[in-house]
């Protein structure tokens, strides 16, 4: 306790001042990434890169390059990590392709001394920190809005994100417990749509014809609009389809709003979270020795009473986000130590 008080105090101390611990204007940071095939990733790595490059050419650090493997498969971004630790990196920024299948690589780079920062699909390596979106949670809650807009019940169609992926397996879970929790709703059906509207759609219109009425689709996100192109295209009800904060659902969403009064929810993890994982990586080369290595940051939704404000603000083809400095990385660190 008395340890944590101390890191708390010298945090408070950094914040005020903006004093650094140590040097990292020689320090590499790499960032792996295992896929980048929808908007979400497309967002992320933007932002990524718009930080990450103000960061080198202000000379907090010397670089801070990006390697997006070519396939979604492990082995790939195994090998990945292993070629940027012979590349002498000095931080590893990870989205990773599996929470554990990584583990070996990930504890291979941290007994080399690198420090690794796993963010989105994170990695349960005790080594590599960790920055997620209790995305549980967030599932959960998905079903709890259903409930609200659709008390009575009724069947649901689950779209699943990237097989494999810790993201994937906890928002499931917390999905799952929302059934358990309002078992007026049931899951007739689930695909795969890979967070992904192209995939998604394709998905959900080759499954439809086998279901029946579907009142809700609870999903990951990327997929709402494409699941709901795929219920017009085949002719059946408009279902209350959650959304996971892309532009292209927000404006599908107005729309609907705008003919009948549509009502949804939409969540997902800001894209700019990236950014936050590098300043982790940043600060723990700095010295910064008590960062916690789960850090809990809180998950991005849109209801009914203001989307519409968010969405002008918007990218088209984009994501809501949100991108971190380093003075909101150390006070993402302080609330994390509460």
């Amino acid at each position: 306790m008395k340890k944590k008080i101390l890191a708390l105090s010298a945090l408070a101390v950094l914040l005020a001042s903006g004093t650094a611990f140590a040097d990292t204007s020689d320090k590499k940071i790499a960032f792996s990434n295992n896929y980048a095939g929808n908007s979400w990733r497309q967002s992320m790595l933007k932002s990524y890169e718009k930080v990450a490059n103000k960061a080198v050419a202000d000379g907090i650090v010397a670089a801070a390059d990006v390697f997006t493997t070519a396939d979604k498969e492990v082995p790939t971004q195994a090998a990945q990590v292993q070629n940027l630790i012979l590349q002498g990196y000095d931080a590893i920024v990870i989205n990773a392709a599996s929470p554990d299948a990584l583990n070996g690589a990930i504890k291979q780079a941290c007994d080399a001394g690198i420090v690794v920062v796993s963010f989105d699909g994170i990695v349960t390596e005790p080594c590599a920190y960790r920055v997620v979106v209790d995305y549980e949670k967030m599932g959960k809650e998905e079903v709890e809005r259903m409930a609200k807009l659709l008390p009575e019940g009724g069947n649901l169609l689950e779209i699943r994100g990237l097989a494999g992926t810790s993201i994937d397996d906890a928002i499931h879970k917390g999905i799952e417990e929302g059934v358990k929790a309002h078992p007026q709703f049931k899951i007739v059906g689930s695909v795969t749509g890979d967070w992904d509207q192209t995939t998604a759609q394709k998905a959900v219109a080759t499954i439809l014809p086998s279901l029946p009425e579907i009142v809700g689709v609870v999903d990951q996100g990327g997929d709402g609009y494409g699941a709901a192109q795929a219920f017009a295209a085949a002719g059946k009800p408009r279902p209350t389809i959650i959304m996971g904060n892309r532009q292209d659902e927000l404006q599908w969403w107005k729309e609907q709003k705008d003919k009948d009064g549509y009502v949804t929810w939409s969540a997902s993890i800001a894209p700019g979270v990236s950014t936050l994982a590098f300043w982790v990586a940043q600060l723990a080369l700095d010295g910064h020795d008590d960062i916690p290595h789960d850090l809990i940051v809180p998950y991005l939704s849109f209801d009914q009473d203001n989307f519409e404000a968010a969405l002008p603000d918007i990218p088209k083809g984009g994501v809501a986000s949100h991108e971190y400095t380093q003075e909101d990385a150390l006070t993402a660190i302080k609330d994390n130590m509460k």
